[in-house]
């Protein structure tokens, strides 16, 4: 008797314990896996697992090795000696990095250096701000080193007293630069402009410098975009990826290959856009991730160098995840992260033979085994245009269709961001959902991943047919019985932000409530005060005072969700970042006040370190109770 008591509890707690939701403070005890690479044995793959501690808030990191086979993981301390460094030069003589050098006088105390306790900035152009840092005269510079030396006092500059960045600033890494395959140039990413021509324009070259005449050359100077991502093919061919017009930080990604002087465009006549890419062994194909229908899939396309044979494109993976990042090849396999909206990034191997998944890295299992996980749905909407839209439809834990859910509209930012199968920190579906909500994510009008003319059509249209979108998958969704049409809510950040700013002043009582995160309130202020103005320039169709100018007078006028605030009526939380120099401060703040002075019930949450994200640990879980605490109250 006393056995089967036993028993019967500890069936009861495992029955319960399946029943247990995601909650914000499960989500921030989860360990974020990163590979750093496949060991010089080719046996093993080296990865990073960063964890958030919430008391300390910060994240502490562990090294780990797993075979490519599988297996158990073992920790690792000095994980680089495992590694092949892919920044030491060809003869081993120097190692390839960058650090960050004062090179123009901005600070008062530069220009007088009597008045050492000046905190002046004096600028003569623009970038004097960028992301979440005001320019103090100081640029990341590539340059090399000595191997070994880790304080960089053997530093070589090669870009000496030059006042630009390589790696491009804010998000550029160690992707920006590498050496050439006989060791005696270096390959960077860099755009060469300054002041108030570098905030207007996009236009990254490719430039090679060489370490024995010390001459710098640019590769790649007929092309006025983007050319980023410099690397070499196993024959020795450079290949980075370009877009072609200067200002469109979003225009279609290609790969480029100069094959015997000659440059050749692999995705010319692929409808889709390339995230990243590396090179096959054999230097035959090339495999690269990029959005499609939804997802992050694998694709390859041939080498006509190699192979001589026509260029094709094949999509290699298909299903409900995202391919993260490729890690590199072992024999038949290829080794990615993978993630879900309901799991985060693990390390999995695909057979490019077999075409079989195997996971490798199970750094949240036990996490996630506890956890009843959400269903996501895929849905098609005829938009109002006769278009076919993906639709994602993430539905509550032990979800009932006889009842009825309070459901949310998610408003994707970017605007021109993939809507896939992404598991956030922040904007995480599966949290959501374990809260009792029910998801509407639209692939909307602006999203790559439905081929190039669906993700242009959001350019000086911000207010335009992504609205119509936005509502007819609202609308469809909540046909649906166990939708309850009246607790219906729109979030969003950025321009998913702006978005419910818009939604704000035109959705006609559909929606009970409103979250924007660091939304463009004001098109006009916005275009006054945000730090890369190519990007206001191309997707507003120009500044606000060209009155001659149609594209941009429609949206300064049609389009500014200023214009319509005197029809909110809703209640709505308005969240800030002090430090986005992206979206500004003030975007939030006229918001706010516009709301609070129209009576309408409102709150401003403001994270005075934060840029247009939220990264510091105990911030993060503030914004993810405050963020359902006022789903709680208004829906």
């Amino acid at each position: 008797m006393k056995k089967l008591l036993l028993l019967t509890v500890s069936i009861m707690g495992l029955t319960a314990s399946a029943q247990q939701v995601m909650t914000p403070e499960m989500l921030w005890k989860l360990g974020r896996v990163s590979a750093l690479g496949i060991t010089k044995d080719g046996k093993s793959i080296v990865y990073k697992v960063s964890t958030p501690n919430m008391e300390e808030n910060k994240s502490a990191s562990k090294f780990y090795s797993i075979p490519v086979t599988g297996g158990t993981a073992t920790e690792v301390t000095d994980y680089a000696a495992l590694l092949n460094d892919k920044y030491l030069s060809a003869e081993g003589k120097w190692a390839l990095t960058s650090k960050e050098v004062k090179v123009e006088k901005v600070l008062g105390k530069d220009l007088y250096p009597e008045l050492d306790k000046s905190n002046a900035q004096v600028y003569n152009g623009l970038d004097y701000r960028h992301w979440d840092t005001w320019n103090d005269g100081t640029h990341n510079h590539v340059g090399y080193t000595k191997p070994g030396d880790k304080d960089k006092t053997s530093f070589v500059d090669i870009m000496p007293n030059e006042p630009y960045d390589s790696p491009q600033k804010p998000h550029g890494g160690e992707e920006d630069y590498t050496w050439s395959p006989d060791g005696k140039s270096i390959v960077y990413v860099c755009k060469k402009k300054a002041g108030t021509e570098y905030a207007t324009s996009t236009n990254t070259d490719l430039y090679e410098y060489n370490i024995e005449t010390k001459k710098t050359v640019n590769l790649t100077p007929g092309n006025p975009g983007y050319d980023t991502a410099p690397a070499y093919s196993p024959q020795g061919d450079l290949t980075w990826l370009q877009m072609k017009r200067d200002g469109y930080e979003a225009d279609k990604n290609d790969i480029i290959v100069r094959f015997k002087g000659i440059d050749m465009n692999l995705t010319a006549n692929w409808d889709g856009t390339v995230d990243s890419f590396t090179w096959s062994p054999d230097g035959k194909k090339i495999y690269f991730l990029a959005a499609t229908d939804g997802t992050k899939q694998l694709f390859e396309v041939n080498f006509p160098g190699m192979t001589k044979i026509a260029i094709t494109v094949r999509q290699l993976t298909d299903g409900v995840f995202d391919i993260n990042g490729i890690t590199g090849f072992s024999g038949d396999k290829i080794i990615v992260e993978r993630a879900d909206m309901n799991h985060a990034n693990e390390i999995f191997s695909y057979d490019l033979k077999k075409k079989k998944w195997a996971q490798l890295s199970k750094v949240n299992e036990a996490a996630y085994a506890g956890i009843a996980l959400s269903k996501t749905e895929k849905r098609y909407v005829t938009t109002t245009d006769g278009k076919k839209m993906l639709v994602w439809v993430v539905l509550p834990p032990n979800f009932d269709a006889k009842k009825k859910y309070p459901t949310l509209l998610y408003c994707q930012g970017g605007p021109q961001s993939a809507l896939t199968q992404f598991y956030s920190f922040r904007w995480n579906f599966q949290v959501m959902a374990a809260q009792g909500y029910i998801v509407v994510a639209p692939n909307r009008r602006g999203m790559p991943g439905h081929g190039v003319e669906w993700n242009e059509q959001i350019s000086k249209d911000w207010g335009g047919q992504v609205m119509d979108d936005y509502l007819s998958a609202i609308d469809d969704v909540a046909k649906e019985p166990y939708v309850d049409k009246a607790r219906l809510g729109a979030v969003g950040a950025s321009y998913g932000g702006y978005s419910v700013f818009y939604l704000a002043g035109i959705h006609n009582n559909r929606f009970k409530t409103f979250i924007s995160h660091c939304g463009v309130f004001n098109l006009q202020s916005m275009y006054g005060t945000t730090e890369e103005v190519f990007f206001t320039n191309w997707d507003s169709g120009g500044p606000y005072w060209e009155k001659n100018n149609a594209a941009a007078q429609k949206t300064y006028n049609q389009f500014n969700p200023i214009n319509n605030v005197d029809k909110w009526n809703t209640p709505i939380l308005v969240i800030q970042g002090g430090i986005d120099f992206r979206v500004p401060i003030g975007q939030g703040q006229e918001a706010f006040q516009a709301a609070q002075l129209r009576g309408i019930k409102s709150r401003f949450m403001l994270f005075p370190e934060e840029n247009h994200w939220v990264l510091k640990p105990q911030n993060a879980l503030v914004w993810q109770r405050e963020f359902f605490k006022w789903l709680k109250e208004t829906l």
